[in-house]
């Protein structure tokens, strides 16, 4: 990956620049919240970062700020040299739980930001039945979500948040309610997927050996209000195999994390 991470913010390998990003939440009894402050953070063009930090420590509101769903308080967000002012058509996201409408078929699920966004449905639907056929969902287009198991359902929602060609996909833990199998297969699947589909992707987790085996880099958070401690590389081979885990690397980078998030109080 080529590193810009010292470059200005006009650089356009720089997919996602975020600067003294600042988030501030009024309470109800007219006090306040910092959520996040003095955050930096680049990520590059076709990197897959991910993010991992105390419970509370402002990962999800990095993630809708990143997204366009809140706004922030001060700082620089900028994705591919725009500034991010509200929602977008090229950032896609998936989240925990897979929220397929369970009336509409694996198709139409797929086709949902298509409806939304207003976009030309003809050309899309191949597009559909394309992305189908790279998560091994070819043939269940016509099926419901009930027929489908939990990894299944969320290789739907992955399809769905790639319909549109988005420059950006984000992730909110999208494997948290998966079983420890599943979950092994699923990081698979997508690690896989983003070697063919070359997304800029950012991703929560609660897991570090998760947060290593799928970034390129991973950003550590502090506790509330939430910092960057610090951006570790994870320079271990590609594509990588569950086999890759049980390696000296592996366990090196994971133990390094385990010590930045003062690991007797956190459990993976």
């Amino acid at each position: 990956m080529l590193n810009v991470r010292d470059k200005g913010i006009e650089d356009p390998q720089s997919a996602i620049v975020c600067e003294s990003l600042l988030k501030v939440y009024d309470t109800r009894d007219g006090g306040q919240v910092t959520a996040l402050e003095s955050l930096d953070l680049r990520v590059d063009v076709g990197e897959f970062v991910t993010v991992v930090g105390p419970s509370g420590c402002g990962k999800s509101t990095l993630l809708k700020l990143l997204a366009g769903l809140i706004p922030r308080t001060a700082g620089t967000l900028m994705l591919a040299g725009q500034s991010i002012e509200g929602p977008r058509r090229d950032i896609g996201m998936v989240f925990q739980a897979a929220t397929l409408l369970e009336w509409r078929s694996v198709l139409q699920n797929v086709m949902l930001p298509v409806d939304v966004l207003g976009l030309e449905r003809a050309s899309y639907r191949e597009r559909a039945r394309d992305l189908l056929k790279l998560v091994g969902l070819s043939g269940f287009e016509d099926k419901y979500p009930r027929e489908l198991s939990g990894g299944m359902q969320q290789r739907v929602a992955l399809t769905r948040g790639l319909i549109h060609d988005p420059t950006l996909l984000l992730m909110d833990e999208p494997f948290g309610a998966l079983d420890a199998l599943t979950r092994e297969s699923m990081n698979l699947e997508l690690q896989r997927i983003w070697m063919e589909a070359g997304k800029t992707v950012v991703l929560i987790t609660h897991s570090i050996s998760e947060a290593v085996f799928l970034g390129d880099r991973v950003a550590v958070m502090t506790s509330r209000p939430g910092r960057l401690a610090e951006i570790v590389p994870v320079d271990i081979a590609r594509p990588r195999t569950l086999e890759s885990m049980g390696s000296p690397e592996f366990g090196r980078i994971v133990t390094h994390i385990r010590g930045l998030l003062n690991a007797s109080s956190y459990v993976e």
